[in-house]
């Protein structure tokens, strides 16, 4: 009987201690099964209920064309329209979907230039050549083989950079001077690039060479300003050796070209060409296909803005190019054809190669058999 009493109190002491640990166990168990159940569930749309995450991406949209919204960083959603393209693979449809974004296109607008406002555009040639404005003249003799509005005045471009190359010529300036090219020669009307930076010095022959032959305008605009009395010194000589040449349509207000106020008529810029052309420095730089100059920190490479100096069936003494949107595309040439040397001048020409297209024509033209080639005067 002793035995019994005393088994039972051990027992009941065991069961004492042992109690409030088991509970605690059974707490903490519930605690970590409580949190992984939470895990799995996200709140649903109806209030006060929770369905899992699973269960959420199983159940298929019941609206066809869903639009989709992002939330991220809590921005509102753009005005984007969205696009719904199904693909059916393995009895599966997908919805792909692709944001487009709705702009207002801009509208264009059509850039005139003087010739195509004077409605020199409709006029009329034999040849049907793209230029408003044409001459072409035999410089042995001084005949006229084909005009076209050769005493209109229209803008030039860098024809005008023929002038200053011959004003800079005529006025003897030292060739192997320094020049330093600074802002007063950015541009700041057409805002043209160049990759003469401000800083760039040079000579004023390697400044005359890219003028001539890239028509580059920061060139042509130092040139001017380092003349004697500055650039309207320069200007008011460029001027009067225009009066000198008998170019009495003709006005400058620059040195490079890119003001639409300088102007002349084709007939004036056949005496510019044949003037120019007296003088061996200006038809080497300006027919010069490559030419690679060192400012110092890089070697830079320029080549001919005019593309039939490339050509061999071309022989050509003489040539400069020029466009800005007033005057359209320009050429000015003296070249060797059938042995004569022939002066061409293309004002306001329509396209890029439209220009070279003329002179071509002009050439096929002038190669033909003598008793077919007409003298058409419009």
């Amino acid at each position: 009987m002793h035995k019994i009493l005393s088994g039972l109190l051990s027992l009941i002491i065991l069961c004492v201690f042992t109690a409030p640990l088991g509970l605690a166990a059974t707490k903490k168990a519930g605690k970590t099964s409580f949190k992984k159940t939470a895990a799995k569930t996200v709140p649903s749309g109806k209030k006060g209920k929770s369905t899992p995450v699973a269960r959420q991406k199983a159940v298929p949209s019941k609206r066809k064309n869903a639009r989709i919204v992002s939330t991220r960083h809590a921005k509102k959603p753009s005005k984007r329209v969205v696009t719904l393209d199904r693909r059916t693979s393995h009895n599966r449809s997908r919805a792909a979907y692709r944001k487009v974004s709705l702009r207002r296109s801009v509208p264009v607008v059509p850039r005139y230039s003087f010739g195509d406002l004077a409605g020199l555009k409709n006029t009329y040639d034999p040849l049907s050549l793209k230029s408003n404005a044409a001459l072409v003249l035999d410089e042995s003799n001084l005949e006229i083989l084909f005009e076209k509005n050769s005493d209109i005045a229209l803008p030039m471009a860098s024809i005008t950079k023929l002038m200053t190359a011959l004003v800079v010529v005529e006025s003897m300036q030292d060739m192997n001077e320094i020049l330093e090219i600074t802002e007063e020669d950015v541009d700041v009307q057409k805002h043209t690039s160049s990759r003469l930076r401000v800083g760039t010095k040079m000579t004023r022959a390697n400044l005359l060479h890219l003028a001539l032959m890239s028509s580059e305008n920061r060139a042509a605009a130092a040139l001017g300003r380092n003349y004697p009395g500055g650039i309207s010194a320069f200007v008011n000589a460029m001027n009067i050796k225009a009066q000198v040449l008998g170019m009495s349509d003709s006005r400058y207000v620059d040195s490079s070209g890119l003001s639409s106020g300088n102007i002349a008529s084709a007939r004036d810029l056949a005496k510019l060409v044949m003037a120019a052309a007296q003088y061996p420095i200006l038809r080497k730089y300006s027919t010069d296909t490559y030419y690679s100059i060192d400012d110092g920190l890089r070697e830079m490479h320029y080549g001919n803005t005019n593309g039939l100096v490339h050509n061999p069936e071309w022989h050509i003494r003489l040539q400069k190019t020029g466009y800005i949107s007033e005057a359209g595309q320009c050429l000015v040439m003296q070249a060797v054809i059938n042995g004569r040397p022939i002066v061409m001048v293309f004002l306001d020409s329509k396209g890029k190669g439209a220009r070279l297209a003329d002179a071509q024509r002009i050439r096929s033209w002038l190669t033909q058999s003598e008793t077919s080639i007409t003298e058409p005067r419009v």
